[in-house]
């Protein structure tokens, strides 16, 4: 099978244009990557998914450990012959669900004793343990086991978190060379808050274990974009040039294309799905919030240039029609839209970057979606 790689393609300024290769097929990068927590991307179908350019999708340890367990997975012959999606796959490592769960978990050195949410039966998420159900999985991308600490959190605490976080990296390569194929790649996760010094620490002892890529975790937890940033400044440069770098749980189109600037080649975050889900639209002029009474008599399509059926075939008058009368299709429909808004956006960037006028083109970018946003409010 094709053994996992990236090739940086071309860069403008620190943004990076470039290509993922996996056995099942390519990833372009700057990507993002839909998520599809229990096996599926809510309110969607895959080929729909597939649809709008998505190329890889997330599945969560946590939850598929949970129900329908890994094991189950695994007979069925792996998530993707399970929910039905022929690209990549990339899984979390289940840590940021298990210590989100503050009052039902116990974290120490070997791993992080939980209770389920679901039935309140008592697990066990070790390094090991999450390397072994991403297997089961058959995963073509994982992630280490980690501790996601809080925001705000005192020095001290962050660094005993990052450095048991390293021990924890160590032992999960130990455990990927194994459980996987040589198809398959594991990520290390940056982490050390927002305290330079410890980022930098945090950066350097994974590059020292060797991985098939960098995520940079512990952020978008309310620290802010600014600090986010300030961080991003310090962390990616540090990274090698020749592997792919993540940034976990982002986000938001300014986030997104501040990050790119920055370097970063992948994203993921469920805005876009829940947000459709809550009838808010993505647009190149910001979100829009369907459920506003003056879209009732709106004619208009969310976005008459798009391929997509969701963003041109549809009124807005309709989407708010759906919305207001609690009816299903509305979250399929301005899903549908997001996901697509969210991957145009990304092939913008590509595009822009591949012809050396990134930097031009996330100024127009902002100005439409800031300061357009800001004339249609007042």
């Amino acid at each position: 099978m094709t053994r996992f790689s990236f090739d940086l393609m071309h860069t403008d300024g620190q943004a990076r244009r470039g290509r993922i290769t996996t056995s099942r097929g390519p990833i372009d990068t700057p990507a993002f990557m839909p998520v599809g927590t229990a096996g599926t991307v809510k309110a969607m179908q895959f080929r729909d998914v597939a649809a709008t350019g998505a190329q890889v999708v997330l599945g969560n340890t946590y939850h598929l450990m949970l129900r329908p367990t890994a094991e189950r997975v695994d007979r069925f012959g792996g998530l993707h012959r399970f929910m039905g999606w022929d690209g990549p796959i990339l899984t979390d490592s289940g840590g940021f669900q298990v210590m989100s769960l503050t009052d039902i978990r116990k974290l120490t050195e070997e791993g992080v004793k939980f209770a389920s949410h679901i039935d309140g039966s008592r697990h066990m998420l070790t390094p090991e343990r999450s390397i072994e159900i991403q297997c089961l999985l058959h995963s073509d991308i994982q992630m280490q086991l980690d501790e996601c600490p809080p925001f705000p959190i005192e020095k001290d605490a962050s660094r005993e978190s990052l450095e048991m976080s390293l021990r924890w990296a160590k032992r999960s390569k130990d455990a990927f060379e194994k459980l996987a194929g040589e198809h398959q790649a594991l990520f290390g996760i940056v982490q050390g808050s927002v305290f330079e010094e410890q980022r930098a620490a945090s950066a350097r002892g994974l590059i020292d274990l060797g991985f098939h890529g960098y995520s940079i975790g512990g952020l978008a937890v309310g620290e802010g974009r600014e600090p986010m940033f300030g961080v991003l400044d310090v962390t990616t440069p540090l990274l090698p040039q020749d592997k792919p770098r993540y940034l976990m749980g982002v986000g938001k189109p300014l986030d997104i294309v501040g990050a790119v600037e920055r370097g970063v080649d992948m994203f993921d975050c469920v805005l876009p799905t829940r947000a459709g889900r809550h009838g808010q639209a993505w647009t190149w002029n910001g979100p829009l919030n369907l459920s506003n009474a003056r879209f009732a008599d709106d004619e208009s399509p969310l976005d008459p240039d798009s391929d997509c059926p969701a963003s041109r075939d549809y009124s807005k008058a309709y989407l708010h029609h759906l919305f207001r009368a609690g009816e299903y299709l509305a979250a399929t429909l301005l899903t549908w839209h997001n996901l697509d808004f969210y991957q145009r956006m990304m092939r913008a960037m590509r595009q822009a970057i591949a012809e050396d006028r990134f930097a031009d083109w996330a100024a127009e970018f902002r100005e439409n979606h800031i300061e357009r946003r800001a004339k249609s409010a007042s």
